[in-house]
C-alpha cells in the first residue's frame, strides 16, 4: 500500500498498489477465458471426433486395399493407378462435369432473371419470394427427388400434358440422352437461395444511379448491363462459388432417379454416387477413399480457378 498527499487538501491519501489490481483483472479474465472453453468443448468434440478423425483416417485408408472384412494393407498409389484405367470413374467425371457446366449457369441466370423482376416491387412481394425459396429447401431431399421422378416417368405429368398437344411422350429417366437433362432442370428449379440472394443485393444498388441513367437516355437493358451487373458482381461470384461446390457434391437426386445404379447407360452416375457404390455396395473402401480426395481436390482447385479470375469480373465498391 503507497500514500500520497493531495496538495489541495493537504490530506494523506492511500491507495492500493497496482499489482493486486492487475492479479484480479487476470484471474476475471481467466473465468471468462474458462466459460468460453467450456461452451466451445461441444464444437470441439464434434469437430474432433466427425470432422477431424474421419479425415485423417480416409486419408490414410486411400492409400489401402480395405473392404472391411479384413484389416487395411498398405499399397501406396495403387488405387491412384487403377483410376486411370476405370472407365466407370471417367464416366462419374464427364456426367458430373456436364451437369456442373450447365445447370449452374443456368440456375444462376433464373435466379437472377426472377430476382429481378421481383425487385420491380410487385404486390405480395413476401409470399412470392417464399414461395419461391421453398424448391431449394426441398429440392436435395428424397421426397423431392421421387417426386420429380415421378413427373418424369412414363406416365408422368411431363407425358400426360404432352399426350393433350397430341405428342406421344416417352420415358424421360429410361432414356440415356434425357436422363441427365432431368436432373439438370431439377437443379435450376431450386434457384430459390442464389434469388434470394441476388435480391438482397439488388435491394444495396443506389437508385441514384438509374436515376442518373435514364436522364442521360440509357434504356432498361443498357442499365441492366452498366449498373445492374456491376454491381451484382460480387454477389454473383459468391453464388457462382457455393453453387458450383454443391452441384459437385449432388448425391440424392441421381441415386434416386436412377435407383442407386447411375443409369441408364451411366448417364446419371454422379461421381458422388460412384464412392457411394464403390464404399457401400462393392465395400472397397480404399478406392472409395481416394475417389472422395480426388473430389475434394477438384473442388479445391476449381474454387481457387474462380478466385483467380475473379479479378478480372468481379467489381468491389473501393474498386
Amino acid at each position: 500500500m503507497s500514500a500520497t498527499v493531495d496538495k489541495t487538501s493537504g490530506r494523506r491519501q492511500e491507495s492500493l498498489p497496482a499489482a493486486p489490481i492487475a492479479s484480479k483483472r487476470r484471474r476475471r479474465l481467466g473465468r471468462q477465458e474458462g466459460a468460453a472453453h467450456v461452451f466451445m468443448t461441444p464444437w470441439l468434440l464434434g469437430f474432433v471426433f466427425v470432422t477431424a478423425v474421419p479425415l485423417f483416417a480416409s486419408l490414410y485408408l486411400a492409400f489401402t486395399d480395405y473392404n472391411i472384412l479384413y484389416s487395411p494393407e498398405f499399397t501406396g498409389l495403387e488405387n491412384f493407378r487403377r483410376m486411370v484405367d476405370d472407365y466407370r470413374f471417367w464416366d462419374a467425371v464427364g456426367v458430373t462435369i456436364r451437369y456442373v457446366v450447365v445447370s449452374v449457369p443456368l440456375q444462376l441466370a433464373f435466379a437472377l432473371l426472377l430476382a429481378v423482376v421481383l425487385d420491380r416491387g410487385i404486390s405480395g412481394l413476401p409470399f412470392y419470394r417464399g414461395g419461391y425459396y421453398l424448391p431449394s429447401l426441398l429440392g436435395s431431399s428424397i421426397a423431392v427427388s421421387v417426386l420429380w421422378r415421378e413427373v418424369f416417368g412414363h406416365s408422368g405429368l411431363i407425358n400426360q400434358v404432352l399426350g393433350l398437344f397430341g405428342i406421344e411422350g416417352q420415358s424421360w429417366l429410361q432414356n440415356p440422352t434425357t436422363a441427365l437433362g432431368t436432373l439438370i432442370v431439377l437443379n435450376v428449379w431450386t434457384f430459390g437461395s442464389p434469388m434470394v440472394i441476388f435480391l438482397a443485393g439488388l435491394r444495396q444498388i443506389p437508385a441514384d444511379l438509374y436515376e442518373a441513367a435514364k436522364v442521360d437516355g440509357a434504356g432498361t437493358w443498357r442499365q441492366f448491363l452498366n449498373i445492374t451487373l456491376p454491381m451484382l458482381t460480387p454477389i454473383i461470384f459468391f453464388n457462382l462459388v457455393l453453387q458450383t461446390i454443391g452441384a459437385f457434391q449432388t448425391f440424392n437426386q441421381a441415386y434416386i432417379i436412377s435407383g442407386g445404379t447411375g443409369g441408364p447407360l451411366n448417364s446419371t452416375l454422379f461421381y458422388t454416387l460412384y464412392i457411394y457404390q464403390q464404399g457401400f455396395v462393392s465395400f472397397n473402401m480404399g478406392y472409395a477413399s481416394a475417389l472422395a480426395w480426388v473430389l475434394m481436390l477438384a473442388i479445391a482447385i476449381v474454387t481457387a480457378i474462380h478466385f483467380l479470375l475473379s479479378k478480372y469480373w468481379v467489381h468491389y465498391g473501393d474498386d
